[in-house]
């Protein structure tokens, strides 16, 4: 049976990583020693670019992707090509769209597609790929009946903007992840695997990732973040998916953990991947 290396999201271990960045060795030898192949970065926290690239390499995880926040792409894009040069990573991931150029806003949305092009272009002729990684709100109609979503793939050149696609938000807003894993076939090098548990109507879904939103009325139900095979995604069919798509990674990612430790929850993720036979 064919797979993909797997990866994980460093964003998860913030809490070991962000107060302590020296605990950065220990903590890349207990994600390999659980078995992963490689991370995702999620920020340097302080650290110089070349101590993460040997330190990495020293323990053998692989530095294939990292998350950048789009306002650190805009202000100073040379310093983050220049760092992340030095690390060695492949793709250079867009995390989060800002409110005021999201679809549901569409001349917002409008004036945010040349800023994306303008990047990914400039990253492009520096060797990297361009990703984007969504959350749910991409996926709002436009006017000629279109996700928001699937115009910024289609307004850009693959060679500008391909995609990572978060299964669990993807799942959360359409109910179509193994859809859209295919759809998106050669255009989709690393898909995030993310579980998940939703039950009844919940408004403040996003307060679990750190954004800040007004406590809404009629908020009755419940979301929280799962390891990969403990929530309610049903993950064979996305990961053959992931395979017919070509699709070069699958990269692990849980915001929070509750009564788990970071690692812990890493470790239950990876556990499940290999029952799988991943």
């Amino acid at each position: 049976m064919k797979t993909l290396p797997v990866g994980i999201q460093v964003y998860g271990l913030r809490d070991l990583l962000e107060n302590t960045p020296e605990n950065f060795k220990s903590v890349m030898e207990e994600v390999k020693k659980i078995g992963y192949d490689g991370v995702e970065l999620a920020g340097l926290y302080g650290l110089d670019p070349a101590y993460i690239r040997d330190t990495l390499a020293e323990v053998g995880l692989i530095p294939l992707s990292a998350h950048v926040p789009f306002v650190d792409m805009m202000e100073d894009l040379d310093k983050v090509i220049a760092d992340y040069k030095t690390i060695g990573v492949k793709y250079l991931v867009m995390p989060y769209m800002a409110e005021e150029f999201r679809p549901v806003n569409p001349e917002g949305f409008k004036e945010f597609i040349p800023k994306l092009c303008e990047v990914g272009k400039k990253l492009h002729e520096n060797g990297f790929v361009f990703l984007y990684h969504n959350h749910d709100f991409e996926f709002v109609k436009l006017e000629d009946g279109e996700y928001g979503y699937d115009k910024m793939f289609e307004a850009l050149p693959a060679d500008y903007l391909q995609a990572e696609l978060d299964t669990c938000w993807c799942d959360v807003a359409t109910g179509m992840p193994v859809e859209y894993v295919k759809k998106y076939t050669d255009r989709l090098p690393v898909v995030h695997l993310k579980d998940y548990i939703k039950k009844g109507e919940v408004k403040n879904m996003y307060k679990l990732i750190g954004v800040e939103t007004e406590e809404s009325d009629g908020d009755t139900g419940y979301f929280g973040f799962r390891p990969v095979g403990f929530g309610q995604m049903i993950w064979e069919p996305i990961l053959e998916a992931a395979i017919e798509a070509n699709s070069k990674w699958v990269v692990v990612e849980q915001d929070e953990h509750y009564e788990l430790s970071p690692l812990e929850a890493a470790r239950r993720s990876r556990e499940y991947l290999k029952i799988l036979g991943w």
